[in-house]
């Protein structure tokens, strides 16, 4: 089988793999590139595997990076794309579920079996263009399955994270997990606490953004147990009820994971914010004269969401994001009633498109009415000739200057005024300020 190697990322990895190979030494191409290329998919990235040891590459190659040098992984620049070159090894324990505690180097044979899954123990000989396959792999791939090397017990104790990892693939791919595998992956679901939060949070942006299966992403974290221990307050969506003529899909975790499903090459802010814009449902659930309610499940939630994120190790930039997406999506159903001012502010934030893609999503695993959407899309290009964020003509030191003390009665004045700017009711600060002095007044009485 000849792998095809005409992009610009394939023919570099190629290069650097017959540099190695004219140098003498053994060179494939492994795991997820094979793999793709496998399933007639263009690799998005090509791992090297070597008999060179991490010196030989470091002596070979003008620019490299001892990334995991301990482990015989180094980079190659080469290009603009880092190229990962890993000398094939055996590995001694792994006493802290993680990492080895020692590696020593070997063939390709015995490296291929300390590796996680058999569609990910798989090498290409890019000179001989051939499929070298020690572990099963292929026929793994064939059946559609993700199954552990050899011992899926000692595979999973080894590493913690290969039991996130094996949900990943399977969402990811669309495959099913072995039953052994499987059973294993249940059994030592508590232990996933031994990963570290930016691990966790790694492997569940790629389940949750990668392909088109996220909702059965979710589905997995469920039924294996992993939702509980990392994301309790996700896993308690289940079972919670919802009114049945705005929810006639069923409760909060099955609504979740229809949003999931809707899911098209999302942004990890888009893709959490899907996953947590109910998270504040369980904790708010009550039944007032016979109906549902979910009182400040928004405002709740985004409190939810703050800490769960923070705990998930995520970028403070992408913490505002979502919670403000989580805390900001029920403002959608009354949109038609906003004043012009105000629906221009709420256009014009960082993250409406985000919201508003949120909001359609959230309507369609729902009721399915999409009128305040489209109202949104026709308002977009009425308002696209206008500055939608213009500087404030009415500022806190104008408010001063007439008398009023900082604090927070300021901001409402502030916000009114500028509403009424982007109205184009107040377009000067004499104009302004002649508004403000009487909002002063009342707000010092």
């Amino acid at each position: 089988m000849v792998m095809n190697l005409s992009s610009a990322q394939a023919k570099t990895a190629y290069e650097i793999a017959r540099t190695l190979k004219t140098k003498g030494f053994t060179v494939y191409f492994a795991g997820g590139c094979v793999r793709d290329f496998l399933r007639n998919v263009e690799p998005k990235d090509f791992d090297i595997a070597t008999t060179a040891t991490p010196d030989q590459v470091e002596e070979i190659f003008p620019k490299t990076i001892p990334v995991g040098k301990q482990f015989g992984v180094m980079l190659v620049m080469q290009g603009p794309t880092p190229f990962e070159v890993a000398t094939f090894r055996r590995e001694g324990a792994y006493p802290d579920g993680r990492h080895p505690s020692q590696v020593s180097f070997t063939d390709p044979e015995e490296d291929a079996r300390r590796r996680d899954f058999t569609v990910n123990g798989l090498f290409y000989d890019p000179f001989c263009e051939k499929v070298i396959d020690y572990v099963g792999g292929g026929q793994d791939l064939k059946k559609g399955l993700i199954r552990a090397i050899g011992d899926p017990q000692k595979r999973f104790e080894e590493d913690k994270l290969r039991l996130l990892r094996a949900v990943r693939f399977a969402a990811n791919l669309g495959f099913s997990i072995e039953p052994e595998t499987w059973k294993w992956i249940r059994e030592l679901a508590p232990q996933i606490h031994k990963v570290s939060g930016e691990r966790i949070r790694d492997e569940l942006i790629k389940t949750f953004t990668r392909g088109e299966g996220a909702g059965r992403g979710l589905e997995l974290l469920s039924e294996s147990s992993l939702l509980k221990e990392i994301l309790p307050e996700v896993e308690a969506m289940k079972g919670v009820e919802q009114p049945p003529e705005f929810h006639p899909e069923g409760d909060v975790f099955i609504h979740t994971r229809m949003l999931l499903e809707k899911l098209e090459n999302p942004s990890p802010v888009l893709a959490f914010a899907a996953l947590l814009h109910d998270v504040g449902k369980p904790p708010t659930f009550q039944v007032r004269e016979g109906r549902i309610r979910f009182y400040e499940h928004s405002r709740v939630g985004a409190e939810m969401s703050e800490k769960i994120l923070r705990r998930l190790r995520f970028s403070n930039e992408e913490i505002e994001a979502v919670v403000a997406c989580v805390d900001n999506h029920m403002k959608f159903a009354n949109v038609k009633e906003m004043r012009e001012g105000k629906l221009k502010r709420f256009l014009s934030t960082v993250t409406f498109p985000t919201e508003l893609e949120l909001h359609r999503i959230d309507c369609e695993s729902s009721h399915g009415l999409l009128d305040n959407f489209h109202f949104l899309k026709k308002k977009i290009i009425e308002f696209q000739q206008e500055e939608l964020k213009p500087k404030p003509v009415l500022t806190g030191d104008d408010l001063k200057s007439l008398g009023m003390k900082p604090g927070p009665l300021m901001k409402p004045i502030l916000e009114e005024a500028y509403e009424l700017q982007l109205e184009k009711k107040i377009q000067t600060k004499e104009e302004a300020c002649r508004w403000a002095a009487d909002k002063v007044k009342d707000a010092q009485k």
